[in-house]
C-alpha cells in the first residue's frame, strides 16, 4: 500500500526530517529498507528493515549511507544501530535465487519479508529510489533514502556489514575470486579470477561476465555447472 504524502522536511532535522515528519502525522514507527549487493555478480543480495527510537537513543553517531563509510565506520554505526533499534531484520537472497526469479523481484520480495518480519510492526515504510508494491504497510519510495532517511541508512548499513561478512566467509571456502576483498562485485581482479578459475556456486549465472567466463573456457567447479543447468541456461 501506497500513500501520498507531501511532507514539509525541515532541513534542520537533517537525517532525521523524515522520520519526524511521518510520526507528527501519526506514524509513530518508521522502518527503513535498503539492499546491498544489487551490483555484484558473486553472493547473495541481501535486504535490511530497521526501525530506530524516537529521540537521541536514535540518532546513532556517525550513521549515514554505508556507501560514504569506511569498513571500520560502518562496522561501528552497525553495532550502534542493532544496539538501538526497536526491531531490525535481514532477509538472505541466494545467487540461486536472484538467477531463477531476477534480481528485481527478489529484491522487492525480499524488501516486503523484511518489513513484514518487524516485531513490532512498523506503521510506515520508507525505501531507497523505488516504490515496493505489496508492502504490509504504507510505504514511500525516498529518492537517495539511504542519504537522507535515517532508518533507511540504518538498514543500508545493516545489509552491507551483514553481506560484507557473508562474502569474508566465502573467501575461505573460494580462495580464489578474492571475495574478501572485492566482496563480489565487478572489478578487474574478479574479472582476471573468472578467466582463469571460471565461476563458482556462489556466482550469478544469469550476469553477462558469468556467462562469458563460461564461454572463455574457465575452469568450472562441477557444482556451479549443475545450477547453471537448474536454472535453464
Amino acid at each position: 500500500m501506497h500513500l501520498a504524502l507531501r511532507p514539509v522536511v525541515r532541513s534542520e532535522s537533517g537525517l532525521w526530517a523524515y522520520e519526524r515528519v511521518l510520526q507528527r502525522c501519526g506514524f509513530q514507527l518508521v522502518a527503513g529498507a535498503d539492499e546491498a549487493g544489487r551490483g555484484a555478480c558473486a553472493g547473495p543480495l541481501v535486504v535490511a528493515a530497521v526501525v530506530l527510537p524516537h529521540g537521541r537513543r536514535g540518532e546513532v553517531p556517525g550513521l549515514a549511507d554505508s556507501k560514504l563509510l569506511t569498513e571500520k565506520a560502518r562496522e561501528a554505526a552497525y553495532a550502534e544501530v542493532v544496539r538501538r533499534a526497536l526491531s531490525w531484520t535481514v532477509v538472505v537472497v541466494p545467487p540461486q535465487e536472484v538467477d531463477r526469479c531476477g534480481l528485481h523481484v527478489m529484491n522487492v520480495r525480499a524488501m516486503r519479508q523484511a518489513v513484514g518480519r518487524l516485531d513490532p510492526c512498523p506503521s510506515y515504510a520508507l525505501t531507497d529510489g523505488f516504490p515496493v508494491a505489496g508492502m504490509p504497510v504504507p510505504t514511500l519510495a525516498v529518492w537517495k533514502g539511504d542519504r537522507v532517511a535515517a532508518c533507511v541508512a540504518a538498514a543500508s548499513v545493516v545489509a552491507k556489514v551483514t553481506r560484507d561478512r557473508i562474502m569474508t566467509d566465502l573467501d575461505a571456502r573460494y580462495p580464489s575470486y578474492g571475495f574478501a576483498v572485492h566482496k563480489g562485485y565487478v572489478v578487474p581482479e574478479h574479472r582476471a579470477a573468472l578467466r582463469e578459475h571460471g565461476p563458482c556456486p556462489e556466482h550469478r549465472f544469469s550476469y553477462v561476465n558469468v556467462r562469458g567466463a563460461l564461454r572463455d573456457g574457465g575452469m568450472v567447479d562441477t557444482e556451479a555447472m549443475d545450477d547453471l543447468v537448474e536454472i535453464g541456461a
